[in-house]
């Protein structure tokens, strides 16, 4: 069935949203999707619905940020996690924040991704809450989560 009218209708007319579905109902590949659709993709939606929606086909800067391929098993793991997706990040678009915290060199890839490609910037976040589903149990441990966590989405309010 195809539902890239859906897509498109979510893309085109908001600014922020958040997905809940259960385990293994396809949100991450709803992501990757999402992800062709900013980049530019049009041969991939050929014959699909937004193909014939979609004018202008603008490649828009993406950071897509996917914590699912970690154990989080101490409070260094989150933090090396998200320094390897901002290390990435960063040589992609020139960031010179790299000893800064991570919220702040997350604000400062985003603002220089906007100023070199000139687009919005569109951040793809999948497995969100995995290092606090990891920590169930580990209350000092998904405390130290929940902070740096907070903290590092906090930047997508901005």
């Amino acid at each position: 069935m195809d539902k890239t009218a859906l897509m498109y209708k979510m893309a085109s007319e908001g600014a922020y949203h958040f997905l809940s579905r259960p385990r293994r109902f396809g949100k991450s590949l709803l992501l990757s999707t999402l992800e062709a659709y900013f980049e530019g993709r049009k041969e991939l939606f050929q014959g699909l619905a937004v193909e014939q929606l979609e004018q202008e086909w603008r490649r828009h800067p993406i950071l897509h940020l996917d914590l699912n391929s970690r154990e989080y098993k101490d409070e260094a793991s989150l933090e090396a996690e998200l320094n390897r997706h901002l290390e990435g990040w960063e040589r992609l678009y020139g960031s010179e924040y790299g000893e800064r915290a991570v919220e702040e060199r997350f604000i400062h890839v985003i603002t220089k991704a906007f100023e070199q490609e000139g687009e919005r910037v569109v951040i793809l976040v999948d497995e969100y809450d995995k290092p606090l589903l990891q920590t169930i149990g580990n209350e000092p441990l998904q405390a130290a989560y929940r902070s740096k966590l907070k903290a590092f989405y906090s930047v997508l309010k901005s």
